[in-house]
């Protein structure tokens, strides 16, 4: 679809470029000749996808383990980037969290645990980005990985609607601010398209293939299209579209309205029981995030 090297020159970070839709995405960039930086959490995932990745394309794909709740430790690594590599030409804010809950159920804790990744970290990393393209008089462009929810709302996963509808106003926010600097915001918002990360948080026990029957086009994602409009949007050649969220949910929320809704008939026993798998999960994540 794209021609070889359409994305050769850009050096672009990818937060939570190790696992699900950043390391698809990552890929996708890195065929294409871009230069990558990856940051998370895990620094031996992050390692792992950028040796997998450069051994099947090629290229350069660097790491750098962040926590970006932390705004110190976020600037500390894009000025690292500055050092290293010079100014990034494009970031791809992905990195999220998120689990479905009752809300009456949800501690401070929990909402925070969301909140603070999505909403603040996205914050951080645009801002400290954003703020050293300004000063170099450096164009750039940010595409943030949202939901349809920033549309419809959703029940059982509110503190990721909420967080995710601030990143959808920042970018529309930011794409009338900035534009004067050359700098676009843009956003996805994908339907379903499976993840192990998504399955196992927000479908635990099922499957994302389970919203296939409702779908208007009767399934799910695939991978490249959704590697295809990231591309799109980080391309040159479209420097006057800015400030829109893209859904590509093959007409989903058009039809359906806002997700989770069906939860409504699940018992306390269900919730139990989803509690557990997701606890399971997380626990799993903490062990690799400490060896």
């Amino acid at each position: 679809m794209f021609k070889d090297g359409l994305l050769k020159g850009k050096r672009i970070l990818i937060t939570g470029g190790g696992t699900g839709l950043g390391r698809e995405i990552a890929a996708r960039y890195l065929e294409l000749g871009a230069e990558l930086w990856l940051c998370g959490r895990r620094g031996g995932v992050l390692d792992e996808t950028a040796k997998a990745l450069s051994a099947q394309y090629g290229g350069s794909a660097r790491t750098h383990v962040v926590d970006i709740r932390d705004a110190q430790a976020v600037d500390a690594m894009v000025q690292r980037i500055w050092d290293e590599s010079g100014p990034l030409t494009g970031l791809v804010n992905n990195a999220a969290g998120n689990f479905i809950s009752p809300t009456k159920d949800l501690t401070p804790n929990g909402f925070n645990a969301i909140a603070n990744i999505v909403f603040h970290g996205s914050f951080y990393v645009t801002h400290a980005v954003g703020r050293r393209w300004i000063a170099g008089g450096n164009k750039g462009s940010v595409i943030s990985i949202l939901v349809t929810w920033v549309h419809t709302g959703s029940p059982y996963v509110v503190p990721s609607a909420m967080s995710k509808a601030g990143l959808h106003v920042m970018t529309k926010s930011l794409a009338v601010e900035w534009g004067r600097y050359g700098i676009r915001l843009n956003a996805i918002a994908p339907g379903a398209f499976p993840t192990e990360g998504a399955a196992t948080r927000l479908r635990p026990g099922g499957s994302l293939e389970d919203s296939s029957a409702t779908n208007p086009m009767r399934r799910v994602g695939r991978m490249p299209e959704l590697q295809n409009l990231a591309t799109f949007l980080m391309a040159d050649g479209c420097e006057w579209l800015t400030g829109e969220t893209i859904a590509v949910d093959g007409a989903g929320y058009l039809a359906n309205g806002a997700s989770y809704s069906n939860l409504d008939q699940l018992s306390d026993a269900d919730w139990a029981r989803m509690r557990a798998l997701i606890k399971a999960q997380n626990d799993k994540d903490r062990a690799a995030r400490s060896a």
